[in-house]
């Protein structure tokens, strides 16, 4: 048993493995991908690799945690499609002086 390697490498080492199939399948679909959206994917796939992960570093049997990740991984995804729930989205921040136009600026005056 053991990864061998960092916990937390192999944490997202499984998230980006999870996120990476779920891109390409929309990318094939020409569909935006699903984790460039505010949904909760990649935090899914985030939280069922780290049971995985702990599982194995508390040398729990390793089917048990593989389907205890899976079944997390799963279910926080279907709960939060079931629920409508969504990862706030960043908004640049809005100074009313950040607009300068673009004439003013112009160094060759």
């Amino acid at each position: 048993m053991g990864f061998g390697l960092d916990p937390v490498m192999a944490a997202l080492l499984g998230m980006l493995t999870g996120v990476g199939g779920g891109m390409a399948r929309d990318v094939l679909l020409s569909d935006v991908p699903v984790v460039l959206r505010s949904d909760i994917y990649a935090v899914a796939a985030l939280a069922g690799a780290a049971v995985v992960v702990i599982g194995d570093a508390l040398q729990l049997p390793s089917a048990a945690t593989t389907c205890a990740g899976a079944a997390l991984c799963f279910g926080l995804r279907l709960a939060a499609i079931r629920h409508g729930w969504h990862l706030p989205i960043a908004h640049p921040p809005e100074h009313p002086g950040a607009k300068i136009d673009a004439a003013e600026n112009r160094k060759d005056r």
